[in-house]
């Protein structure tokens, strides 16, 4: 079991630290061209003959009217599902009947699946691997025992329950979509079973209760690594648009597909035409793959955890910034903290921009139950400046006050920062 001691999970702070060491290089001018010539050939073909089928108008209103997701794993997905449908497209026994006589296409269209069938397997095996580092770099970190047995069977029991689950799908008729969307399903469900392990709920609250000696830097980082504003943010922010980009381009191929099967007897492909969709499809498979290889190696060398002093001095750079506010007379000024856990601290440094007569103002800090009740935890009392904390009895939402009530014609400039500094964490408890 490899130690945690004096470690903390990464910060949003550290990894934008480490991703400025890992600039990803722009993607080709080609991506952007040579989409914006698949959307006109595409508008051209609904403009002139519009849908006809459900299927058609669903992929219309995805490719004109939707963004890609944010996330980078569900683009990922996204991707996969795309390149799949593209494939069924370009499959023989998918083709127009007509165009089985033409003499170059099939040649073309061949090497075309061809070139997308490597990328996804390129894919698949990166989705693989980098659940498989994440789950060994967790495991490393839990007791070497029965215990960390135990967590690997209830993984390998999951994983086989979802696979069934994907099988059962798949006999009884479903969709490539319907595939891809139960696969995004799970993949959630995998975040939250994390989510619940480093918080000690669902089903893993008997369980982590049961693991005594694992470590709480490591709960913390399985609860904290996706939330909204997380490390993961930082990720989705620096690597994010190209991949956007990738994801709306492979959407525009399968849709023009889509759209020149339904009328190839009316609207046969031109020469120009096919030019630019297998210029789009070799653009797109080798952007993509030299995306999907940056991203792996950005995965594979950043760390889940640093130590406290450099999580500590990162996030003092990024928050040692004062507000200032002006607190007119006979008003007050209020900051609204939301407590997560007990025992963590509230801290405050203020001060009043003085002028010729010396200032204050009075200070006072109370606790809000959810029903509305206030409770006061720091009596009022009057300051020019102080520096504190209060270590909380109780999450919820705080409220520091600054009162110049009492000032008739003076107001006041005050120069402030607050945090809320998570608890120190404590070894888990057994029953």
């Amino acid at each position: 079991m490899a130690s945690t001691d004096g470690l903390v999970p990464i910060t949003r702070s550290f990894l934008a630290s480490y991703y400025d060491k890992c600039p990803y290089t722009s993607l080709s001018e080609d991506i952007s061209r040579l989409s914006s010539e698949i959307h006109s050939m595409n508008l051209d073909l609904i403009n002139q003959h519009p849908p006809t089928t459900q299927d058609e108008t669903l992929l219309i209103n995805e490719v004109l009217h939707s963004q890609p997701p944010h996330k980078i794993d569900e683009n990922m997905w996204k991707n996969r599902e795309y390149i799949e449908e593209t494939i069924f497209l370009l499959d023989t026994c998918n083709w127009p009947h007509q165009l089985k006589d033409h003499v170059e296409l099939p040649t073309v269209l061949g090497e075309l699946k061809h070139k997308l069938h490597n990328t996804l397997n390129v894919l698949e095996s990166f989705q693989i691997q980098n659940s498989e580092h994440v789950f060994n770099t967790v495991m490393t970190y839990l007791p070497q025992d029965f215990r960390g047995t135990l967590l690997r069977q209830q993984r390998e029991r999951s994983e086989r329950n979802k696979q069934a689950e994907i099988e059962a799908l798949v006999n009884s008729g479903g969709s490539i979509r319907d595939r891809y969307a139960l696969l995004w399903k799970q993949q959630m469900d995998r975040r939250r079973q994390l989510a619940q392990l480093g918080s000690a709920t669902g089903v893993y609250k008997t369980l982590v209760k049961y693991l005594v000696g694992v470590p709480q830097v490591l709960l913390d980082f399985v609860r904290q690594i996706n939330d909204d504003d997380g490390p993961m943010e930082e990720q989705r922010h620096r690597y994010g648009p190209p991949l956007y980009s990738l994801t709306k381009m492979i959407l525009s191929i399968r849709l023009f597909l889509l759209l020149s099967w339904a009328r190839y007897e009316a609207c046969k492909l031109t020469k120009d035409q096919i030019a630019v969709l297998e210029q789009a499809v070799d653009v797109y498979t080798m952007e993509f793959e030299r995306f999907i290889k940056f991203i792996s190696e950005v995965f594979a060398n950043s760390p889940f955890f640093i130590s406290a002093e450099v999580a500590g001095s990162l996030d003092v750079s990024k928050n040692d910034i004062y507000k200032e506010i002006s607190v007119p007379a006979g008003k007050i000024y209020e900051v609204l903290l939301s407590v997560d856990s007990v025992n963590s601290y509230i801290a405050w440094d203020f001060s009043l921009v003085q002028g010729k007569i010396n200032m204050d103002i009075g200070f006072s800090l109370e606790f809000i139950s959810p029903t509305g009740e206030k409770t006061l935890m720091l009596p009022y009392r009057r300051y020019e400046s102080d520096q504190g904390n209060f270590c909380t009895l109780m999450a919820g939402s705080y409220k520091l006050i600054w009162d110049n009530t009492y000032s008739t014609f003076f107001k006041k400039v005050l120069r402030y920062k607050v945090d809320c500094i998570p608890p120190v964490t404590e070894p888990l408890q057994s029953d």
